[in-house]
């Protein structure tokens, strides 16, 4: 898998986007990042996950996945070495992320009144 392969697989999320942070390719849904190709050129794309399932994944492809160094790392921020992924594996992983974006985008704006 490659830059490309992330990015389409991304893109095949329901309500995905394709934006820029700092120069930077990310994806998001509801305005929110859940994932991003900042670390490309060390051959890494970057999943936005909880604590929990980063460990999961480590914890069953440790050759695959690894946490991002420092506090994003410790946050659930975790890379996918893409030229060791296949299709599956990178599109679960994917899925994971939006997933757990769209979650996280329903808590934010539960309870909200919408403007009349």
């Amino acid at each position: 898998m490659n830059a490309q392969d992330f990015r389409r697989l991304a893109l095949l999320q329901d309500g995905a986007e394709e934006g820029s942070h700092m120069g930077v390719a990310d994806f998001r849904v509801g305005g929110k990042i859940f994932a991003t190709l900042a670390s490309v050129k060390q051959g890494y794309g970057n999943l936005m996950l909880s604590r929990e399932q980063q460990t999961a994944f480590v914890e069953e492809q440790p050759d695959l996945f690894l946490p991002i160094a420092g506090g994003w790392g410790r946050m659930g921020a975790t890379h996918i070495l893409l030229a060791s992924a296949n299709e599956e594996a990178l599109a679960g992983a994917l899925r994971t992320a939006w997933k757990l974006r769209v979650e996280k985008n329903k808590k934010r704006t539960k309870g909200k009144s919408l403007p009349l």
